[in-house]
């Protein structure tokens, strides 16, 4: 062979197998962002709250985020336990600035969530300097489709403008008790008729995603008739409930519109004769899976509310949870404040998988699902 020839043969040589054998060793030694480890994907599937209208480095905020891979966290305005106000939420350039910070710190971006369904329960309120807003059942009396989708539309844009990327809302349970203590009495449903609370629903829902805003229905399988709050202890909804409930649910996920479904604490032997719903795999599996057809993210709410943490361990709550099908527990740290509950409940649900009663592949379901919901609203990194 000629001393050209060779010289060719070998500059081929390098560049055709020598980056195929380099990157076949790096793959080895380094994980891929298509191979998570166990730990990043169970940090993924938790939310969390916490006091602070800014952060540093020595937050325990920042660090679940940075060495535990929390995937979201929640804002709120008010701090239940302190009777204060600004727990998060000062201004718009603050909490804009707030939400940039925690996005800066993460590798993966961050779910951002807040609950800001309009009317009572909007954490971004005139008292911070941010525009007032309408409650479903005001949007739901006038009854004007077009109302709705405009006045949402302002709504979304504020969420936009600051970075939230999740809305907990809209609330599509029936207003079939007007004497409701949590729902009806905050004008948090649109109506009582299922077909109007889809209609409007469907248009608030629309409102959000042409500004890139991802939405939550709420509350699974219907908290409208309830007589008690789920916050307090237990709510029971068996002699009330109606199939009625599952109306809007069944018409917007048929509409291919459901982002996020968030389960109630609502017992219903209807249902479950044992659990509450967001501890029911007959309802979330069973029913919302299942019978629904739902593929999506299913997040409960707040595991800190009375009706779970007054009748069930910590371990034995995550673990049903994850079992009836949850992909993303909350833990508001509002009615309970515990800086050390995303390392806690992490290490429940490693010893789940390490004694056999949760699958690994149950964590990657709702990884997978997770991840989706993310790239669907751009929140990817790759």
């Amino acid at each position: 062979m000629s001393c050209r020839c060779l010289i060719r043969f070998l500059l081929i040589f390098m560049v055709v197998f020598l980056p195929v054998t380099r990157f076949t060793a790096y793959s080895q030694t380094m994980p891929s962002p298509s191979s998570p480890s166990l730990d990043e994907k169970i940090g993924q599937m938790l939310m969390v709250g916490f006091r602070g209208a800014t952060v540093d480095e020595n937050h325990f905020i920042v660090r679940d985020i940075q060495k535990y891979h929390l995937g979201g966290v929640i804002l709120f305005d008010y701090d239940v336990i302190n009777a204060q106000w600004q727990r998060n939420i000062v201004s718009p350039p603050q909490v804009k600035a707030l939400i940039s910070s925690l996005q800066q710190v993460s590798i993966r971006p961050l779910l951002i969530a807040i609950d800001q369904e309009g009317g009572h329960v909007a954490r971004l309120n005139e008292r911070t300097g941010f525009p007032a807003t309408c409650s479903h059942m005001e949007l739901g009396q006038q009854d004007d489709l077009s109302r709705t989708l405009t006045e949402t539309a302002k709504l979304a844009r504020t969420l936009a403008d600051i970075g939230v990327g999740l809305n907990l809302a809209p609330v599509i349970d029936l207003c079939s008790n007007p004497d409701n203590p949590v729902i009806a009495k905050y004008e948090r449903c649109f109506s009582a008729d299922p077909q109007k609370v889809a209609e409007h629903a469907l248009h608030y829902i629309r409102a959000h995603h042409q500004h890139g805003i991802l939405t939550t229905l709420k509350h699974f399988p219907g908290h409208g008739s309830s007589r008690s709050d789920s916050h307090l202890g237990l709510t029971d909804v068996s002699a009330s409930w109606s199939a009625r409930e599952l109306l809007p649910y069944q018409q917007i996920i048929s509409a291919g519109q459901a982002d996020v479904i968030m389960t109630a604490h609502v017992f219903n032997r209807q249902l479950d004769s044992e659990y509450p719903a967001t501890l029911s795999k007959a309802t979330i599996h069973g029913i919302l899976r299942q019978q629904l057809g739902f593929e999506g993210v299913v997040i409960s709410d707040d595991m800190q509310m009375g009706a779970i943490v007054d009748y069930y361990g910590f371990d034995v709550a995550i673990s049903k949870a994850l079992a009836a099908g949850i992909d993303i527990l909350v833990f508001g740290n509002n009615l309970h404040y515990d800086e050390q509950v995303v390392p806690r409940a992490i290490a429940v649900i490693k010893d789940l998988i390490r004694n056999g009663t949760l699958r690994e592949e149950r964590i990657d379901q709702s990884y997978q699902r997770i991840m989706r919901l993310k790239r669907s609203a751009k929140l990817d990194w790759n």
